[in-house]
Parts: C-alpha cells; structure tokens; sequence
C-alpha cells in the first residue's frame, strides 16, 4: 500500500538534489524537469515496495540516468536518419492567402470553426462531423452554412460560391 504521506516527505526531501543530478545527466534544464519528473511518476507507482529499499534516492538516480541514455540512444537514430537523409527542405513562409484566412477562422466562433475544418480540412461528411459533436446533422448544416458566409463577408475578393461544397451527409 502506497502512503501518500511518506512519499511527500520522501519528494521533499530529494527533488532540490535530485533535480541538479538530473541537470548533471542532461545538460539541458528542460530535460533535466522532464527526467526527475518520470522518475518520480515511476516511484510513486511502485512506492509500497520503494519505501522499504534501503536506498530510495540512489534508485531514483539510477532510473533518471537510465531515462537519459535511453533518451540519448533514440536522439542519436534520429541523427543519424538526419545525417542519411539530410536537412528538411526549409519551409517557405505562409502566403497572403493563408494568413487571411487563418486571421478570420479566428474570428468565428469555436463550432463553427470546427465544423469547417473537419469538413475540409479531413473531407468529413455532415453525419460524421454531427456524430463526433453529438448534435443533429441539421446543426452541423447550419454552422457550415454560417461559417462560410461569415469567412465571405471576413475575407474580401472571395465570392461566395468559392465557400460553397456539396454538404452531402
């Protein structure tokens, strides 16, 4: 049985240390957060049988250094499928196109703007899209139907049948 209680004294007593030996390990402070706190998630899982080990904090060490070299060993396959494939191709920055139209998807309201993005964006059906709001497909219809004339009045030069889809359920 876990004791809450003990393993809060244990935490307290450890995480300032622990967190250096982590940074130690790491070499990054983020990394070193992330270690010490999957360390932890893991001690207290298995705290009814850790509280009695004679060494506690020295087992917590031993998980966050093994963390890190497992972390290191995927970070080094990524590196060398970089180093077999090359650098990503550099990512152009969006176009006017793309900033006008994010710039008035914000302005919609929340469901309006889900609908629309999961009817274009994955080629969702009107029943699908009720299914996965749990609203009637009348519903989804009219959020479609209000998101598109709201982005045509948003969006000037668009006409409005540019918007317009077949909504087949």
């Amino acid at each position: 049985m876990r004791d809450a209680n003990s393993f809060d004294d244990f935490y307290r007593s450890t995480s300032a240390r622990t967190l250096r030996y982590g940074y130690a390990v790491a070499d990054d402070p983020g990394e070193a957060q992330d270690l010490v706190q999957e360390a932890y998630a893991r001690a207290w899982r298995q705290w009814g049988k850790l509280a009695a080990h004679p060494a506690p904090e020295a087992w917590l060490r031993l998980v966050i250094s093994r963390l890190a070299t497992d972390r290191w060993r995927r970070l080094r396959g990524w590196r060398l499928a970089a180093s077999r494939t090359g650098p990503p191709d550099d990512v152009r920055p969006p176009g006017e196109e793309t900033v006008l139209l994010v710039g008035a998807l914000r302005q919609l309201p929340a469901r309006q703007r889900q609908a629309l993005a999961l009817h274009y964006l994955f080629d969702m059906p009107v029943a699908e899209i009720a299914r996965e709001a749990g609203v009637p497909a009348g519903t989804v219809k009219s959020w479609l139907s209000r998101g598109r004339s709201r982005l045509a009045e948003l969006l000037p030069g668009v006409a409005s049948e540019e918007l317009e889809v077949n909504d087949v359920a």
